[in-house]
């Protein structure tokens, strides 16, 4: 097993040691799994430091309406966890950087939690993001993952407060802070004083800490990376699949373009 590990572990820490990483979100299979194939290398071309893949669910509680109206058509289109494996080792003949998966614990359980994350070594997935499992349940998740050399990714909300610390501590791979309260979505501004959470992470780890939920501008996410170490956008790219569907590739590029140019 050591062999399908090795060569990535520690791709998600190389993500992070240029300098301010772009990290977008797609939803696999929205319009179809070909056009995410085209939109993921256009993100890497265009300078996308990591991607979160998401795996459609039919009940996905963390997000806003864009990105369950993308997981609810991608399901409609015959999206299964199998093809989304199929797209991952399809994407690595080419594609380097760090590729983690975000999606539901019930997605994980129902695929068998030893044979998914098996799969995941297996195809050249680096992290998981599991949104509905919180800190004190990750143990039924944690040993196996470990034992498949993918890292766990950790969520720390500003309802944390008294968590940050002990959250910090045991964080694998990245920290996703979650830039407000509620659903993905995008925001006119962001309000949250991220940069005492971040002073509590940075007491506490080395590991780096991207922010998430609400980014959609240029300058939201450089304000944003200005506390942490990267930005990470979903609803704002998964409305351009939404809005040009098949087309969207080249939309997408251009997107992460002007994101990672803000962020240098």
């Amino acid at each position: 097993m050591s062999n399908l590990t090795s060569g990535n572990r520690n791709r998600i820490a190389e993500a992070f040691a240029g300098g301010k990483a772009f990290i977008p979100f797609i939803t696999c299979g929205d319009p179809d799994l070909a056009t995410t194939a085209a939109a993921v290398r256009e993100a890497v071309k265009n300078g996308a430091d990591l991607i979160e893949l998401g795996i459609p669910f039919s009940d996905p509680t963390a997000e806003g309406p864009v990105i369950q109206e993308a997981n609810v058509r991608a399901l409609a289109g015959g999206v299964t966890t199998d093809k989304v494996f199929d797209l991952v080792r399809e994407l690595r003949r080419d594609v380097t950087i760090p590729l983690v998966f975000m999606t539901y614990a019930n997605v994980v359980f129902s695929y068998g939690s030893e044979r998914f994350l098996g799969k995941c070594a297996d195809v050249g997935i680096d992290g998981l993001i599991l949104p509905d499992v919180p800190f004190e349940e990750r143990e039924e998740f944690l040993p196996i993952c470990r034992r498949y050399g993918v890292k766990l990714i950790s969520l720390i909300a500003p309802t944390s407060a008294d968590r940050v610390a002990m959250i910090a501590k045991e964080a694998e791979g990245f920290i996703y802070l979650v830039s407000s309260l509620g659903v993905t979505g995008t925001r006119d501004s962001i309000s949250t004083d991220l940069s005492v959470i971040v002073r509590e992470i940075r007491k506490n780890t080395t590991i780096p800490c991207a922010v998430g939920f609400g980014i959609s501008t240029p300058e939201q996410a450089r304000a944003m990376a200005a506390v942490s170490d990267g930005a990470i956008v979903g609803s704002a790219i998964v409305k351009l699949l939404a809005k040009y569907g098949t087309e969207a590739p080249a939309q997408v590029g251009a997107f992460v373009k002007s994101m990672k140019d803000a962020l240098r």
